[in-house]
Protein backbone atom coordinates (compact mmCIF):
# COMPACT_ATOMS: atom_id res chain seq x y z
CA UNK A 1 0.00 0.00 0.00
CA UNK A 2 0.96 3.78 -0.38
CA UNK A 3 3.00 5.11 2.70
CA UNK A 4 3.88 8.37 2.84
CA UNK A 5 7.35 9.76 4.08
CA UNK A 6 8.03 9.39 7.85
CA UNK A 7 7.88 12.52 9.37
CA UNK A 8 8.65 12.36 13.64
CA UNK A 9 7.48 15.64 14.42
CA UNK A 10 4.39 15.15 16.44
CA UNK A 11 2.67 18.33 15.61
CA UNK A 12 2.77 17.86 12.20
CA UNK A 13 1.67 13.64 12.74
CA UNK A 14 -1.52 15.22 14.79
CA UNK A 15 -2.57 17.74 11.66
CA UNK A 16 -1.65 14.68 9.29
CA UNK A 17 -4.21 12.74 11.31
CA UNK A 18 -7.02 15.04 11.78
CA UNK A 19 -7.12 15.86 8.16
CA UNK A 20 -7.77 12.06 8.04
CA UNK A 21 -10.04 11.99 10.87
CA UNK A 22 -12.04 14.98 9.47
CA UNK A 23 -11.69 13.92 5.91
CA UNK A 24 -15.23 13.78 3.64
CA UNK A 25 -15.86 11.44 1.30
CA UNK A 26 -14.32 10.75 -1.81
CA UNK A 27 -15.87 10.43 -5.30
CA UNK A 28 -15.81 6.71 -4.88
CA UNK A 29 -17.31 7.00 -1.39
CA UNK A 30 -19.87 10.21 -1.75
CA UNK A 31 -21.49 8.18 -5.38
CA UNK A 32 -20.81 11.04 -7.17
CA UNK A 33 -18.96 8.59 -9.56
CA UNK A 34 -21.20 7.27 -12.61
CA UNK A 35 -22.70 4.26 -11.54
CA UNK A 36 -21.52 3.93 -8.08
CA UNK A 37 -23.39 2.16 -5.04
CA UNK A 38 -23.50 2.21 -1.24
CA UNK A 39 -22.03 -0.89 -1.95
CA UNK A 40 -19.47 0.18 -3.91
CA UNK A 41 -18.65 3.46 -1.19
CA UNK A 42 -18.20 0.92 0.92
CA UNK A 43 -15.47 -0.98 -0.21
CA UNK A 44 -13.97 2.22 -1.97
CA UNK A 45 -13.77 3.36 2.02
CA UNK A 46 -12.34 0.39 3.18
CA UNK A 47 -9.81 0.11 1.09
CA UNK A 48 -8.73 3.89 1.68
CA UNK A 49 -8.99 3.32 5.06
CA UNK A 50 -6.77 0.32 4.86
CA UNK A 51 -4.15 2.93 2.83
CA UNK A 52 -4.75 5.97 5.41
CA UNK A 53 -3.90 2.68 8.30
CA UNK A 54 -0.79 2.13 6.67
CA UNK A 55 0.11 5.64 7.10
CA UNK A 56 -0.80 6.22 9.99
CA UNK A 57 0.84 3.04 11.50
CA UNK A 58 3.86 4.44 9.94
CA UNK A 59 3.36 7.57 11.37
CA UNK A 60 3.19 6.26 14.64
CA UNK A 61 6.07 4.10 13.95
CA UNK A 62 8.20 7.49 13.06
CA UNK A 63 6.75 8.86 16.35
CA UNK A 64 7.69 5.83 18.41
CA UNK A 65 10.78 6.02 17.45
CA UNK A 66 11.42 9.61 17.98
CA UNK A 67 9.77 8.96 21.14
CA UNK A 68 12.73 7.09 21.87
CA UNK A 69 15.21 9.40 20.93
CA UNK A 70 13.29 12.29 23.31
CA UNK A 71 13.99 9.16 25.90
CA UNK A 72 17.22 8.87 25.35
CA UNK A 73 17.92 12.79 25.43
CA UNK A 74 15.92 12.96 28.85
CA UNK A 75 18.41 10.23 30.63
CA UNK A 76 21.28 12.18 29.49
CA UNK A 77 20.26 15.48 30.83
CA UNK A 78 19.23 13.41 33.86
CA UNK A 79 23.30 12.27 34.21
CA UNK A 80 24.00 15.82 33.74
CA UNK A 81 21.89 17.10 36.49
CA UNK A 82 23.46 14.56 38.86
CA UNK A 83 26.90 15.52 37.27
CA UNK A 84 25.84 19.13 38.58
CA UNK A 85 24.46 18.23 41.64
CA UNK A 86 27.62 16.75 43.07
CA UNK A 87 29.57 19.74 41.59
CA UNK A 88 27.36 22.02 43.67
CA UNK A 89 27.71 19.91 46.43
CA UNK A 90 31.88 20.29 46.05
CA UNK A 91 31.72 24.14 46.01
CA UNK A 92 29.54 23.93 48.92
CA UNK A 93 32.21 22.26 50.86
CA UNK A 94 34.32 24.67 49.52
CA UNK A 95 32.94 27.58 50.67
CA UNK A 96 31.98 25.91 53.79
CA UNK A 97 36.02 25.19 54.55
CA UNK A 98 36.69 28.63 53.52
CA UNK A 99 34.45 30.23 55.72
CA UNK A 100 35.71 28.26 58.89
CA UNK A 101 39.26 28.79 58.01
CA UNK A 102 38.15 32.87 58.18
CA UNK A 103 37.08 32.55 61.06
CA UNK A 104 39.99 30.44 63.07
CA UNK A 105 42.65 33.47 61.70
CA UNK A 106 40.45 36.49 62.94
CA UNK A 107 38.82 36.87 59.42
CA UNK A 108 35.81 38.88 61.68
CA UNK A 109 37.85 41.43 63.71
CA UNK A 110 38.16 44.84 62.03
CA UNK A 111 41.63 45.75 60.11
CA UNK A 112 41.69 49.10 61.87
CA UNK A 113 41.75 47.15 65.40
CA UNK A 114 44.09 44.53 63.74
CA UNK A 115 46.60 47.43 62.97
CA UNK A 116 46.33 48.61 66.50
CA UNK A 117 47.07 45.18 68.38
CA UNK A 118 49.52 43.85 65.63
CA UNK A 119 52.88 43.50 67.06
CA UNK A 120 54.19 43.63 63.47
CA UNK A 121 52.67 45.36 60.87
CA UNK A 122 54.76 43.83 57.78
CA UNK A 123 53.12 40.83 59.04
CA UNK A 124 50.15 42.58 59.10
CA UNK A 125 50.50 43.80 55.38
CA UNK A 126 50.78 40.34 54.20
CA UNK A 127 48.33 38.44 56.03
CA UNK A 128 46.21 41.10 55.05
CA UNK A 129 47.27 40.07 51.05
CA UNK A 130 46.43 36.84 52.43
CA UNK A 131 43.24 37.68 53.41
CA UNK A 132 42.26 39.66 50.79
CA UNK A 133 43.38 36.47 48.69
CA UNK A 134 40.93 34.54 50.67
CA UNK A 135 37.89 36.77 50.18
CA UNK A 136 38.41 36.93 46.45
CA UNK A 137 38.46 32.99 46.19
CA UNK A 138 35.28 33.30 48.48
CA UNK A 139 33.41 35.44 46.17
CA UNK A 140 34.36 33.14 42.78
CA UNK A 141 33.19 30.18 44.49
CA UNK A 142 30.39 31.57 45.68
CA UNK A 143 29.75 32.97 41.91
CA UNK A 144 30.87 29.55 40.29
CA UNK A 145 28.06 28.42 42.77
CA UNK A 146 25.42 30.73 41.59
CA UNK A 147 26.12 29.89 38.27
CA UNK A 148 26.21 26.21 38.76
CA UNK A 149 22.62 26.44 40.49
CA UNK A 150 21.00 28.21 37.76
CA UNK A 151 22.24 25.89 35.23
CA UNK A 152 20.93 23.16 37.10
CA UNK A 153 17.20 24.98 37.71
CA UNK A 154 17.60 25.15 33.73
CA UNK A 155 18.39 21.93 33.16
CA UNK A 156 16.08 20.58 35.55
CA UNK A 157 13.06 22.16 33.37
CA UNK A 158 14.37 20.77 30.24
CA UNK A 159 14.95 17.48 31.50
CA UNK A 160 11.10 17.76 32.85
CA UNK A 161 9.93 19.24 29.35
CA UNK A 162 11.75 16.43 27.61
CA UNK A 163 9.89 13.65 29.83
CA UNK A 164 6.61 15.50 29.09
CA UNK A 165 6.58 15.87 25.48
CA UNK A 166 7.89 12.05 25.46
CA UNK A 167 4.38 11.21 27.32
CA UNK A 168 2.06 13.60 24.69
CA UNK A 169 3.91 11.67 21.67
CA UNK A 170 3.10 8.62 23.40
CA UNK A 171 -0.73 9.15 24.07
CA UNK A 172 -1.36 11.59 21.13
CA UNK A 173 0.09 9.17 18.90
CA UNK A 174 -2.22 6.17 20.19
CA UNK A 175 -5.34 7.98 20.18
CA UNK A 176 -4.53 8.64 16.28
CA UNK A 177 -3.91 4.84 15.59
CA UNK A 178 -6.22 3.79 17.58
CA UNK A 179 -9.27 6.44 16.06
CA UNK A 180 -8.61 4.91 12.31
CA UNK A 181 -8.48 1.83 13.39
CA UNK A 182 -11.86 1.89 14.54
CA UNK A 183 -12.98 3.90 11.75
CA UNK A 184 -12.07 0.91 9.58
CA UNK A 185 -13.35 -2.12 11.92
CA UNK A 186 -16.38 -0.46 11.12
CA UNK A 187 -16.11 0.13 7.69
CA UNK A 188 -15.31 -3.54 7.42
CA UNK A 189 -18.16 -5.10 9.17
CA UNK A 190 -20.44 -2.83 7.09
CA UNK A 191 -18.71 -4.22 3.51
CA UNK A 192 -19.11 -7.68 5.26
CA UNK A 193 -22.52 -6.85 6.03
CA UNK A 194 -23.38 -5.78 2.25
CA UNK A 195 -21.26 -8.96 1.08
CA UNK A 196 -23.54 -11.74 2.92
CA UNK A 197 -26.84 -9.83 2.27
CA UNK A 198 -25.86 -10.35 -2.03
CA UNK A 199 -24.89 -13.90 -1.11
CA UNK A 200 -28.14 -14.67 0.95
CA UNK A 201 -30.03 -13.33 -1.74
CA UNK A 202 -28.31 -15.23 -4.83
CA UNK A 203 -27.09 -12.57 -6.88
CA UNK A 204 -23.30 -11.07 -7.00
CA UNK A 205 -23.66 -7.03 -6.74
CA UNK A 206 -22.24 -4.86 -9.21
CA UNK A 207 -18.32 -4.98 -9.25
CA UNK A 208 -16.40 -2.14 -7.51
CA UNK A 209 -13.80 -0.38 -9.89
CA UNK A 210 -10.68 0.87 -6.79
CA UNK A 211 -7.62 2.39 -7.69
CA UNK A 212 -4.85 0.05 -7.98
CA UNK A 213 -1.57 0.75 -6.88
CA UNK A 214 0.90 3.27 -7.93
CA UNK A 215 3.55 0.36 -8.41
CA UNK A 216 3.22 -2.59 -10.36
CA UNK A 217 4.73 -6.10 -8.96
CA UNK A 218 8.47 -6.17 -10.12
CA UNK A 219 7.81 -9.76 -11.39
CA UNK A 220 5.13 -11.55 -13.28
CA UNK A 221 3.98 -14.02 -10.25
CA UNK A 222 2.80 -12.41 -6.98
CA UNK A 223 1.20 -14.14 -3.44
CA UNK A 224 -2.70 -13.27 -3.92
CA UNK A 225 -2.27 -10.91 -0.88
CA UNK A 226 0.80 -8.57 0.71
CA UNK A 227 0.32 -9.04 4.19
CA UNK A 228 -0.42 -11.88 5.78
CA UNK A 229 -0.47 -15.04 8.37
CA UNK A 230 -1.21 -18.92 6.03
CA UNK A 231 -3.88 -20.53 8.18
CA UNK A 232 -5.08 -23.81 6.99
CA UNK A 233 -2.90 -25.54 4.30
CA UNK A 234 -3.59 -27.68 1.02
CA UNK A 235 -4.62 -31.22 2.18
CA UNK A 236 -5.35 -30.38 6.09
CA UNK A 237 -8.07 -32.15 7.29
CA UNK A 238 -10.68 -30.85 10.01
CA UNK A 239 -14.42 -30.17 10.94
CA UNK A 240 -15.07 -27.71 8.72
CA UNK A 241 -14.14 -30.00 5.48
CA UNK A 242 -15.84 -33.31 4.85
CA UNK A 243 -12.39 -34.10 2.88
CA UNK A 244 -9.82 -32.70 3.02
CA UNK A 245 -8.74 -28.89 2.72
CA UNK A 246 -8.09 -27.90 -1.01
CA UNK A 247 -6.43 -24.89 -1.15
CA UNK A 248 -4.25 -22.43 0.66
CA UNK A 249 -6.02 -20.60 3.38
CA UNK A 250 -4.27 -17.23 4.03
CA UNK A 251 -5.55 -15.23 6.94
CA UNK A 252 -5.92 -11.90 6.05
CA UNK A 253 -8.76 -8.58 7.47
CA UNK A 254 -11.73 -7.93 6.01
CA UNK A 255 -11.75 -5.93 3.11
CA UNK A 256 -7.80 -6.81 2.12
CA UNK A 257 -7.37 -6.52 -1.36
CA UNK A 258 -6.53 -9.88 -3.35
CA UNK A 259 -4.24 -9.56 -6.06
CA UNK A 260 -4.16 -11.90 -9.02
CA UNK A 261 -1.08 -13.92 -8.76
CA UNK A 262 -0.16 -13.59 -12.64
CA UNK A 263 -1.61 -12.50 -15.68
CA UNK A 264 -5.16 -14.04 -17.22
CA UNK A 265 -8.53 -13.91 -17.89
CA UNK A 266 -11.83 -13.87 -15.12
CA UNK A 267 -13.67 -16.79 -16.18
CA UNK A 268 -15.78 -17.07 -12.90
CA UNK A 269 -17.45 -14.31 -11.56
CA UNK A 270 -20.01 -16.30 -8.57
CA UNK A 271 -22.05 -15.85 -5.42
CA UNK A 272 -23.63 -18.34 -3.23
CA UNK A 273 -22.86 -21.64 -2.12
CA UNK A 274 -19.78 -22.65 0.24
CA UNK A 275 -17.27 -20.61 -0.97
CA UNK A 276 -19.12 -17.33 -0.96
CA UNK A 277 -18.11 -14.72 -2.92
CA UNK A 278 -15.52 -15.97 -5.36
CA UNK A 279 -13.39 -15.23 -8.59
CA UNK A 280 -11.59 -17.73 -11.23
CA UNK A 281 -8.91 -16.94 -13.31
CA UNK A 282 -6.89 -18.48 -16.02
CA UNK A 283 -3.27 -18.18 -16.96
CA UNK A 284 -1.45 -19.10 -19.81
CA UNK A 285 0.19 -22.11 -18.60
CA UNK A 286 -3.14 -23.66 -18.31
CA UNK A 287 -4.00 -23.12 -14.59
CA UNK A 288 -6.44 -21.77 -13.02
CA UNK A 289 -6.25 -19.64 -9.54
CA UNK A 290 -9.16 -19.53 -7.38
CA UNK A 291 -10.17 -16.46 -5.04
CA UNK A 292 -12.62 -17.34 -2.42
CA UNK A 293 -14.55 -16.42 0.70
CA UNK A 294 -14.50 -12.66 -0.77
CA UNK A 295 -16.17 -9.66 0.24
CA UNK A 296 -16.14 -7.54 -2.78
CA UNK A 297 -15.07 -8.12 -6.39
CA UNK A 298 -13.37 -5.28 -8.71
CA UNK A 299 -13.77 -7.29 -11.74
CA UNK A 300 -16.23 -8.98 -14.46
CA UNK A 301 -15.99 -12.11 -16.04
CA UNK A 302 -14.21 -12.25 -19.31
CA UNK A 303 -11.89 -9.44 -17.90
CA UNK A 304 -8.06 -9.49 -18.70
CA UNK A 305 -6.28 -9.05 -15.66
CA UNK A 306 -2.21 -8.52 -14.56
CA UNK A 307 -0.14 -9.95 -11.87
CA UNK A 308 -0.75 -7.97 -8.75
CA UNK A 309 -3.61 -6.25 -10.40
CA UNK A 310 -6.62 -5.67 -7.45
CA UNK A 311 -9.37 -8.02 -8.43
CA UNK A 312 -11.62 -8.03 -4.99
CA UNK A 313 -11.29 -7.89 -1.26
CA UNK A 314 -11.06 -10.62 1.04
CA UNK A 315 -14.31 -11.23 3.75
CA UNK A 316 -16.13 -14.20 5.07
CA UNK A 317 -18.69 -14.97 3.12
CA UNK A 318 -20.04 -18.66 1.87
CA UNK A 319 -18.82 -21.74 4.55
CA UNK A 320 -16.32 -19.68 6.58
CA UNK A 321 -15.29 -18.93 10.48
CA UNK A 322 -13.27 -16.12 10.10
CA UNK A 323 -11.82 -13.18 7.82
CA UNK A 324 -9.47 -14.95 5.46
CA UNK A 325 -8.97 -15.67 1.68
CA UNK A 326 -9.26 -19.40 0.03
CA UNK A 327 -6.86 -19.72 -2.40
CA UNK A 328 -6.59 -22.64 -4.94
CA UNK A 329 -4.40 -23.72 -7.97
CA UNK A 330 -6.61 -26.04 -10.65
CA UNK A 331 -5.90 -27.74 -13.48
CA UNK A 332 -9.59 -27.10 -14.27
CA UNK A 333 -11.53 -24.09 -13.93
CA UNK A 334 -13.82 -26.62 -11.37
CA UNK A 335 -13.50 -27.74 -7.83
CA UNK A 336 -12.22 -31.28 -7.41
CA UNK A 337 -9.11 -30.87 -9.94
CA UNK A 338 -6.90 -28.76 -7.13
CA UNK A 339 -3.14 -29.06 -6.35
CA UNK A 340 -0.99 -27.76 -4.03
CA UNK A 341 -0.31 -23.92 -4.11
CA UNK A 342 2.84 -23.73 -2.38
CA UNK A 343 5.18 -25.39 -4.70
CA UNK A 344 3.17 -24.23 -7.57
CA UNK A 345 3.60 -20.94 -6.46
CA UNK A 346 7.61 -21.68 -5.56
CA UNK A 347 7.92 -22.99 -8.98
CA UNK A 348 6.69 -19.40 -10.65
CA UNK A 349 9.38 -17.83 -7.83
CA UNK A 350 7.22 -16.83 -5.59
CA UNK A 351 7.87 -18.16 -1.78
CA UNK A 352 4.93 -18.04 0.56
Amino acid sequence: MRLSRRNPLFAVVLLCAAAVLQAGPTMADSGEAAGSSGEAGTSARVARLFDEAAVATQRYEAGRRAAAAQRTKARRLEKLLARERKHIAALNADLGRIARAQYREGGGVPYTAQMLLAENPEDLMRGRRAAWQADLAVNNAVSRNRRAEARLARDEAKAAAAWRALEEWRTGLGEIKQAIHQKLEEAQWTLQGEADASVSAGACRGTVRLDQPDEGPSSAWVTPVDRYELSAGYGSGGERWVSRHTGQDFAVPIGTPVRAVGAGRVVKVSCGGAFGIQIVVEHADGYYTQYAHLAAVTVDQGDRVTAGQWIGQSGTTGNSTGPHLHFEVRVTPELGSGVDPEPWLRDHGVEL
